[in-house]
């Protein structure tokens, strides 16, 4: 009897030290009419802080009907614990209907934004900001500053991932098939020195680079997150449109335009019957921190989309890809 008391209470200890040693990351916004909605997290390291971008609905005061999207900011000293500071709005007139899908670099002292135009069906596109503080940003004067074209797409692009590799920038976006039907990824890139402006892109495919194929993923595949390991490049991706359930997989690439799988199988699905992230884990922000480690994070959420929560995952490294350290 004593022997199991001991062994009772030392698994209680243990267990007390392994959840202070994993902490978890749940993180909503309330601010319009008080609905939990955060979406497509994006986080950068800046001035000593972590900041992460994410969509966000707005909604009128009696919650009666959804206004469109904008941009949230928050910030962080550990990357679990994270406080509103600031929110992007509409202000140009590209942007009336919301803007949304953020990514986000930090490049020569100022954060770098790269985001989606709302509610404009096949028009929408990408657009570009950058900021001093991280906070208040400036429009770049040639916005929308990039959009596909060709018989592979409808000319929408969402989305947005910028990521320097092999002294070019590399734009990785969503688009969608001439019907409107099918979600696939494209790509564009510009020079080591370009200001991001829009004649500095150029499509670097007159296809899709990633294409729904497997069952899991269904007619989508969208929110592509790079990152750099093993001399080459990781896509972590969704597939599935959102709730149906959208899960994360994870593609390698050795140019940044030709793209294989590592599984055919999700990296990161969504969550059992009953917790937080059942309905789907979906749209992956990778972010590597300045001593190495990567996090991905991720949207959640176990009521269909009526809520959405952002969370993340400590990510390790071996010769063959990405695995799991902390657990959903």
């Amino acid at each position: 009897m004593r022997k199991l008391i001991y062994t009772l209470l030392f698994s209680f200890l243990l267990s007390g030290i392994y959840a202070q040693d994993t902490p978890k990351m749940y993180y909503t916004d309330t601010s319009s009419a008080g609905i939990m909605i955060a979406k497509d997290p994006v986080v950068v390291r800046f001035r000593g802080k972590y900041l992460m971008y994410y969509s966000k609905q707005m909604f009128q005061n009696n919650n009666d009907g959804m206004l469109g999207w904008n941009i949230g900011i928050a910030q962080s000293k550990d990357l679990y614990h994270w406080s509103k500071i600031g929110e992007i709005k509409p202000h140009a007139s590209y942007e009336q209907r919301g803007l949304c899908a953020p990514g986000a670099i930090v490049k020569e002292g100022k954060v770098h934004l790269f985001y989606q135009t709302y509610g404009n069906g096949p028009k929408d596109a990408l657009c570009h900001a950058w900021s001093a503080d991280g906070v208040n940003f400036t429009r770049d004067t040639t916005n929308p500053i990039f959009s596909p074209n060709g018989n592979w797409t409808n000319g929408r692009a969402i989305d947005a991932e910028v990521y320097f590799y092999r002294r070019r920038y590399f734009l990785y976006f969503a688009t969608r098939d001439k019907a409107g039907e099918i979600q696939k990824q494209g790509v564009a890139t510009a020079s080591a020195n370009t200001d991001f402006k829009r004649s500095d892109w150029k499509q670097a495919s007159d296809e899709s680079i990633l294409s729904p194929a497997l069952d899991w993923e269904g007619r989508c595949i969208e929110g592509a997150s790079i990152i750099k390991r093993n001399n080459k490049l990781y896509m972590f991706y969704a597939g599935s449109y959102n709730n149906m359930p959208q899960q994360i997989g994870v593609a390698e690439s050795d140019d940044g335009i030709h793209w294989r799988r590592l599984s055919d199988k999700p990296f990161l699905r969504n969550g059992l019957p009953g917790t937080w992230n059942s309905s789907e884990s979906g749209h992956p922000g990778i972010f590597e921190d300045e001593n190495g480690e990567t996090y991905l994070f991720y949207q959640g959420n176990n009521d269909k989309g009526k809520t959405w929560f952002l969370s993340n995952v400590k990510i390790g490294w071996n010769k063959e890809g990405p695995y799991l350290i902390s657990e959903p």
